[in-house]
């Protein structure tokens, strides 16, 4: 985590709160993340390819009891093998050539296909898994005989060989669908009643926000009508981002008490608000006392729970960061520590479900049984990603996760209406795409227009609130869960871009909360509160079907329905900065928010939208 040098900080807290039009924003985006780059693309392609490989193609993905399970291998240059087999047990454990339990089907050659990218020849082999009953954990291994006898082992991309599913009935839990998200940077949200922000002049510094701030702003939170907060890590941590943990099964004392957190899920539960924790199973603080025995003994039993490279001195870490050494979740105590840390939280204080930190450093075998415990713990809790790849990685876990946060969704909405980078046309030939990539997925997908790790939505746009209001009205009209990123109701937003040079500095899109009234964008207030209220009355905006009435980029046009049993609902974002008029489609529309008759032809303002339902 970098830090700041003093002076960029001022003196007075209501500067640093305050929303301002910035004097300079790049004209590209940063998404946190493994693929950023066109390079790291590439080379990801190559290496999913090349060899024996398993990319988790399943059909179905996520298997009902009595339903057996087609499997795809691909066999590129670097695999030259004849045949592949699977390898598979049924009792938790992991298969192992020649051992009673497991047991062995050969798979069969189904397609051969010339890879231009790697200037070779991809062989397809297709293989079925039996049908199984509720409650099975399947295991396997998949392996490649070449010519010579060598076998060879499939791995996914990041070089696993252990694949798994559990048969089950689970699915996503009916009020995610029904839910509007808040997320909360605890630190940063509210500071005890009585109590003010502390002024720093490090942004990495503590703010003092608690478990009681958030608890004294229930009536706030009500009154915006979310009803299902998403809080920052809450354990013991040496930072103000409690993503280094140093004990997963306690508070921090700063952030408040065992009692401070149950009185907060109680009165939220009363008032019908779901409360999802962050939750980072990928690795701790290097002042754990696990990692602290594990560097300081060698014969700890901790020793495991690590991934030494060069013992003491080396080891795998998140993102290159020595205080974050990765948890070695392949060791089973390890494993049954982290899982049995997210049950605790569960049980004890009744919570609602988790946001899972960096997904992609786990192997999917780890999710696997994490999802049987935690679903076994409160099937209606709710278990979402954040999960930095591609699409098609996303899919992948369906069955081990409820969810995903979408950054491929947040990327493209920020280049339509905040850096205006993409054109209509562009947008909806990747929003129907995604949609239909998607769609008959036990898999639910979160929206977002930013985050604490990337620049906030209202300083890429300049400042313009307009276009926050025309990226939250497209961003509520469709069909994944929305989420609000705290202050951005308000106006919040940031006096630095997050790249400074060769540093990046999240720091900079949290900011303390805006109480102050005054300094509060209240028209942008009133409209979150419309918006919240719209699309938790309305089938159509949460689960109906999508299509394009209007997608004209020459003139910045962009227009869709969406349709459900009992009502269809219009939607006309006008993408550029001047007035237009749009032509709607058929006759009897209303203002969705109003319920005033809307012109045959509506004349929207600069950067302006209607929403209108038939009827």
């Amino acid at each position: 985590m970098a830090d700041l040098m003093a002076d960029q900080m001022p003196n007075k807290l209501e500067t640093q709160i305050a929303a301002r039009v910035p004097e300079f924003v790049g004209l590209s985006d940063s998404i946190f993340g493994a693929l950023a780059a066109d390079e790291q693309r590439l080379r990801a392609l190559i290496s999913a390819q090349e060899g024996l490989v398993f990319e988790y193609q399943m059909t179905p993905r996520d298997p009902r009891p009595g339903q057996p399970v087609q499997v795809e291998i691909t066999a590129g240059p670097a695999a030259p093998v004849l045949e592949v087999f699977l390898h598979y047990t049924l009792d938790g454990s992991t298969p192992q050539l020649g051992a009673e339990n497991t047991r062995t089907l050969p798979t069969m050659r189904s397609k051969v296909e010339w890879n231009a990218l790697l200037s070779g020849y991809v062989r397809h082999f297709q293989g079925e898994l039996p049908a199984q009953p509720e409650g099975t954990t399947v295991r396997f291994l998949v392996s490649g005989l070449t010519q010579d006898g060598t076998r060879l082992w499939a791995q996914d991309e990041r070089g696993q060989t252990i694949f798994s599913y559990t048969v089950d009935w689970h699915a996503v839990p009916s009020w995610a669908y029904e839910s509007v998200f808040y997320h909360i940077f605890l630190d940063r949200f509210a500071p005890t009643p009585g109590r003010k922000f502390a002024i720093s002049e490090r942004l990495d510094a503590f703010f003092g926000g608690t478990l009681r701030g958030i608890l004294s702003k229930l009536d706030y939170l009500c009154e915006l009508g979310v009803n299902a907060l998403w809080l920052s890590p809450i354990y013991p941590s040496p930072s103000h981002h409690g993503y280094d943990a140093t004990n997963f099964r306690a508070i921090e004392p700063r952030l408040g008490t065992r009692s401070d957190l149950r009185a907060l899920v109680d009165e939220a539960h009363r008032r019908g608000m779901k409360i999802v924790l962050d939750f980072v199973p990928n690795y701790t603080s290097h002042k754990h006392p696990f990692f602290e025995a594990a560097i300081t003994n060698p014969n700890s039993p901790y020793r495991d729970y690590y991934c030494f490279t060069e013992y003491p001195n080396a080891y795998q870490t998140f993102s290159g960061v020595p205080s974050l050494p990765q948890l070695n979740n392949e060791h089973p105590a390890a494993r049954r520590h982290v899982i049995e840390s997210a049950v605790y939280w569960l049980q004890e204080f009744g919570i609602d479900g988790f946001r899972l930190s960096c997904v992609c450093g786990p192997s999917h075998d780890f999710w696997t049984d994490y999802y049987a415990a935690v679903k076994r713990a409160n099937p209606q809790s709710l278990h979402f990603g954040e999960v930095v790849g591609t699409p098609r990685l996303l899919r992948t876990y369906e069955g081990v996760l409820d969810g995903v946060l979408d950054f491929t969704w947040a990327q493209n909405a920020r280049r339509l209406f905040a850096y205006e980078s993409m054109n209509a046309a562009a947008f909806e030939q990747f929003q129907n795409a995604h949609e239909a990539y998607f769609s008959r997925r036990n898999l639910a997908r979160f929206s977002f227009l930013d985050d604490h790790n990337m620049n906030r939505f209202l300083w890429i746009a300049r400042g313009d609130i307009r276009r926050l209001m025309l990226a939250a009205a497209c961003q509520f009209t469709l069909s994944a869960i929305p989420i609000i990123y705290y202050g951005t109701e308000v106006g919040l937003s940031q006096r630095r871009d997050i790249r400074q040079g060769e540093r990046n500095i999240p720091e900079e899109a949290r900011l303390p909360m805006i109480w102050e009234s005054a300094q509060q964008q209240r028209e942008l207030f009133e409209f979150y509160k419309r918006l919240i209220r719209l699309r938790r009355a309305s089938s159509a905006l949460r689960n109906g079907t999508r299509s394009a009435w209007l997608v004209d980029s020459q003139n910045g046009r962009y227009g869709y329905l969406r349709r459900a049993s009992d009502e269809t609902m219009l939607v006309a974002l006008n993408l550029l900065g001047v007035p237009q008029t749009f032509d709607l489609p058929n006759v009897g529309w209303r203002d969705a928010f109003t319920g005033e008759p809307l012109a045959p032809k509506q004349r929207l303002a600069p950067y302006g939208f209607v929403i209108g339902k038939q009827g």
